[in-house]
């Protein structure tokens, strides 16, 4: 690192285009990488903001609908289900497929009709002084003024309470996804999967098919509360359940 001329207090460093970028942020990387918002002299009829599959498909119908459509993201495109190892009760894919795949197939079809997709780009506020021009204020301090804002910004990932979280989370032990880049160091490890909705059903079983010991941790008695029927019932006629209870009560 020294012959490069950084040092540890500039980690984490990106070279972008043959430059140190030190102390990069998925922000600022952006902005090197020509990726952030920057206005032009077309007005914009529509701003979605959050690129997750409701997002992306508003962004899809506003632009076939001829509207000039800008879409951001604070971190990237597809949102949750892109971070899904398979979604199998997806309208139009009855084997099912992949959130990967799913948020490239969405992205090529916005592209498509002409949508302007910026992300990671935050949004810091919504001006709503002009009734008939609101303006997306962005964190960088611009401003996109436009007729319409859909906003579709999804949910955060709740954090328990429990000393020494962040350090795990550090370390690369605590995950929230189970993409195949995610699960690839855990074949025939033990695993803690905390969630009873249907993400979490399809990271159990993702991880049980690499032969993973998994115990899956939900909220209340009853795992059918929360998840789709075809998974509780594919999780308790899994082999590895044996005569374990398919997912153990956390209070």
């Amino acid at each position: 690192m020294a012959s490069a001329g950084l040092t540890t207090d500039d980690l984490p460093a990106v070279v972008v285009h043959g430059s140190a970028l030190r102390n990069a942020t998925p922000g600022t990387v952006a902005q090197a990488l020509g990726l952030t918002y920057r206005p032009d002299r077309r007005p914009v009829d529509l701003v979605v903001v959050g690129a997750g599959p409701v997002g992306l498909a508003a962004a899809v119908y506003g632009a076939s609908e001829g509207l000039t459509t800008v879409l951001l993201d604070r971190s990237g495109i597809g949102g949750q289900a892109a971070k899904s190892a398979r979604i199998e009760n997806y309208l139009g894919f009855p084997h099912g497929i992949s959130g990967e795949h799913l948020t490239r197939l969405a992205m090529v079809q916005a592209l498509k009709f002409g949508v302007r997709i910026h992300a990671p780009c935050a949004v810091a506020g919504l001006d709503l002084t002009d009734e008939q021009r609101p303006a997306v204020v962005l964190d960088d301090g611009q401003r996109i003024q436009t007729r319409a804002v859909i906003a579709a910004t999804g949910a955060h990932y709740r954090r328990p309470d429990v000393p020494g979280w962040a350090a795990f989370e550090q370390s690369g032990c605590i995950r929230y996804a189970a993409t195949d880049l995610d699960v690839r160091n855990y074949d025939d490890q033990p695993v803690a999967v905390i969630g009873g909705a249907n993400s979490a059903g399809q990271a159990a079983l993702s991880l049980a098919a690499r032969g993973a010991t998994v115990e899956l941790i939900i909220r209340g008695a009853d795992l059918e509360a929360r998840m789709s029927s075809y998974l509780t019932d594919r999780i308790q006629a899994h082999p590895g359940s044996g005569s374990t209870p398919a997912a153990r009560s956390a209070h």
